[in-house]
């Protein structure tokens, strides 16, 4: 296995585990502190590590949300949430992730990439959960519908643009760093 392939498979494991750790630790937080951080991690991780491997923290993320007991409820909506998280990565990337340092005028990318990565996890998010998953999941009641729908729209944009806008600050220096430990 080359060098490079052996690094990005460990950045990404360290991703993951500041992920668990983070979600593990903030579950009594609130939505608003986990949902804010967990966005930050894809972020980073999109932005430092590799599409792909940001694909891989962004669709492991909501399981193991999942088994903590933090965010969804049903497994049916697992699923949605992961789709979501690879939108987030996915659009970030395209605006930001190929930047080797950021310039004032990539940082601009960076940023708006930030803004339109958050709305488009927030559509996918309230059309997978509120229009769909509700369909598959047998006996939903009426109260969860509304919880789950309070949960999953709005806050989502707020968590997602807190996140990323965040990781925007950030991953510059992140970059430098990584660059220095290569030389």
């Amino acid at each position: 296995m080359k060098k490079n392939a052996v690094l990005a498979i460990t950045r990404t494991a360290v991703m993951i585990a500041i992920l668990v750790m983070i979600q593990f630790i903030t579950k009594s937080f609130g939505q608003y502190v986990t949902g804010s951080l967990v966005n930050l991690v894809l972020a980073v991780a999109a932005l430092t590590i590799g599409l792909w491997e940001g694909i891989i923290v962004a669709a492991v993320s909501p399981f193991f949300a999942f088994m903590f007991g933090i965010g969804p409820a049903f497994i049916q909506i697992v699923p949605f949430v992961a789709l979501g998280n690879a939108v987030l990565v996915v659009v970030l990337w395209l605006f930001a992730g190929r930047e080797k340092e950021f310039t004032s005028k990539s940082l601009i990318k960076g940023y708006a990439g930030a803004v339109v990565a958050s709305a488009a996890k927030f559509l996918t998010l309230w059309v997978g959960v509120t229009k769909i998953s509700f369909l598959l999941i047998p006996g939903i009641k009426e109260a969860q519908i509304e919880k789950m729908t309070a949960m999953f729209t709005w806050p989502q944009l707020v968590t997602a643009l807190i996140g990323t806008i965040v990781a925007m600050s950030v991953v510059p220096q992140i970059k430098r760093a990584l660059k220095k430990s290569k030389n």
